[in-house]
């Protein structure tokens, strides 16, 4: 019995390091292709909200829809290196300074992190969200090393559900707008926008409370963007 111990956990190791380089090999891979489909896109079909998507290219997403993306989500995506240390610093020590032009956002994580955990990892809250933490702060840097910002803002706005079964801005933009997402407008990318983080509570159509309230503050820190050299940079 003794000598099984040091086989099992040699097997274990082994299957341990298959594993991470598949992974690996999967970030790679995603860099240039869309992922074939997320766990969270799986359970939307299991749950009975069916599966509407349609992957479109970096230059098929309106600036608009980017834009609002950083406005809304993550306005220092374009600094950071995958974590917005200071928030999570500040957050933790409850302190609040002054209020900058280009602040954080309203979302929990990062718009890398977000990506990290819609493509690899699961949704969830409790104790699934703190098992999730350390694979998600792996594929967070990973796809900071690998992908670079526009693929992530790329994968992001293809992957995230935007409204209940419906995955990705160019299924929500034909969904809701009758349009293409490179056809948004500023109004209308913030709308879509503004059903995060819980696009089946907070719905675009019918337009829930929450997106009527959302939307327009979106919009105008959308105009506070304008001109941020950046941010620029990253949508066009």
């Amino acid at each position: 019995m003794a000598g099984q111990k040091p086989i099992f956990w040699k097997r274990f190791f082994k299957w341990v390091f298959y594993l991470f380089a598949a992974s690996i090999l999967y970030v790679v891979i995603c860099k240039w292709l869309m992922p074939p489909i997320t766990i969270t896109q799986t359970a939307a079909v299991f749950q009975g909200y069916g599966l509407k998507r349609d992957y479109v290219s970096w230059n098929e997403i309106s600036p608009n829809v980017k834009l609002a993306a950083i406005a809304s989500e993550d306005q220092l995506f374009p600094d950071h290196s995958g974590f917005d240390w200071k928030s999570i610093e500040k957050s933790m020590e409850g302190k609040t300074g002054k209020k900058k032009k280009r602040t954080k956002g309203s979302a929990a994580s990062t718009i890398s992190q977000q990506t990290a955990k819609n493509v690899f990892l699961w949704q969830g809250s409790g104790y699934m969200r703190y098992i999730r933490k350390l694979p998600e702060a792996f594929y967070t840097e990973a796809i900071e090393l690998v992908w670079g910002k526009k693929r992530i803002m790329e994968v992001y706005l293809n992957v995230i559900e935007m409204g209940p079964g419906i995955f990705g801005i160019e299924a929500a933009a034909r969904q809701y707008f009758h349009k293409s997402a490179a056809n948004l407008s500023r109004q209308e990318a913030a709308m879509i926008i503004a059903c995060l983080p819980n696009p089946k509570k907070f719905t675009v159509v019918p337009l829930s409370r929450r997106v009527q309230w959302r939307y327009p503050q979106i919009v105008q820190q959308m105009n506070n963007l304008d001109g941020d050299p950046d941010v620029a940079e990253l949508i066009k």
